[in-house]
């Protein structure tokens, strides 16, 4: 997680601009006092190598710039680098305004599914927060979803983030989405790695690129977290994101657009495979810049442009009636 986002070209939406202002974090967020160190580079920072920092820091950025209240996850649970979640959202909201005369879909008729939310249901409370969007966050894990309850309690967004248990472990939409339930997209942030391994390898390559491997010092195996559900599947992304492209078919009238994350650009062309012997209508790759890191977000769905647009027409006449 870098500790200054300003050349990161971030989306132009994203709150997360400029160097992190530490004074208004702390004055919101005083746990966060105890974290702080001066990095390598002689600048305030915090201990980006300490899971507990890291967890405070995103409650003060969430205190801060979205309002939320208490947001906590148990330990162990992934905590997810915020900046780069809020491109996501924003690149969604973007993709929906291509759809609407570039006219972006607020307010709470419109509604997104978030599957595999996770204990810190990031997703749901940062496009709530600047879109109104209702959400449905689906887990298979029942402690994560109650951890995310007890956010969202906090926060008075009960009404709004609907938590659903996925009792079926190797399904997205099945029992989560119910009869005639209609959502404008879903979104994912799924498993990237095919083995605990692997997910360990990749956190130690982290750390080199970082510069923090000090030989004088223990680094935790995951700075940021994570449960075995979250970091790794059988069969890794592609044969995730196979079987949900799979899936997805069988929910092609209740969803006007799929989409998730994919770590690996090398994905993407044998991705776009499957979508095409699934009669996908409309695929595109969103992508996003952090920095050096280059990240993007795969869409697809089944549903024509005239479709499209009057689909969000018509939501938005509902939401007026």
């Amino acid at each position: 997680m870098s500790t200054q986002p300003a050349g990161a070209l971030l989306h132009p939406r994203n709150r997360h601009q400029g160097r992190y202002d530490f004074a208004a974090l702390i004055a919101v967020e005083p746990r966060l006092k105890a974290f702080m160190i001066t990095n390598p580079y002689g600048k305030e920072s915090i201990d980006f190598a300490n899971p507990a920092a890291v967890r405070v820091f995103n409650a003060a950025l969430l205190k801060q710039l979205y309002g939320i209240q208490n947001w906590q996850i148990p330990e162990g649970y992934l905590c997810p680098p915020v900046p780069g979640r809020a491109d996501y959202v924003h690149g969604l909201a973007d993709l929906l305004a291509g759809d609407a005369q570039g006219v972006i879909p607020r307010g709470a008729n419109f509604t997104v599914l978030d599957v595999g939310t996770g204990a810190n249901c990031i997703y749901p409370l940062l496009g709530h927060h600047d879109y109104g969007w209702r959400f449905i966050a689906s887990d298979i894990d029942q402690q994560a979803l109650s951890s995310a309850a007890e956010t969202l309690a906090a926060n008075a967004l009960t009404q709004v983030i609907d938590l659903r248990l996925q009792r079926v472990k190797s399904a997205f939409f099945h029992t989560v989405l119910r009869e005639g339930e209609r959502v404008i997209c879903t979104l994912c942030n799924p498993p990237f790695h095919s083995s605990a391994a692997q997910a360990s390898s990749g956190s130690e390559r982290k750390w080199r690129n970082l510069g923090k491997q000090d030989p004088q010092r223990k680094l935790p195996t995951l700075n940021f977290g994570g449960k075995s559900n979250e970091l790794w599947c059988k069969g890794g992304e592609l044969t995730f994101v196979r079987n949900m492209i799979k899936e997805s078919r069988e929910y092609a009238e209740q969803v006007l657009w799929f989409t998730t994350l994919v770590s690996k650009s090398a994905h993407i062309r044998l991705l776009q495979r499957v979508l095409k012997q699934v009669g996908a209508v409309d695929v595109q790759v969103c992508t996003m810049a952090q920095g050096q890191k280059q990240s993007r977000f795969l869409a697809w769905t089944f549903h024509t442009a005239e479709q499209r647009q009057a689909w969000l027409v018509n939501a938005k006449k509902a939401d007026k009636s």
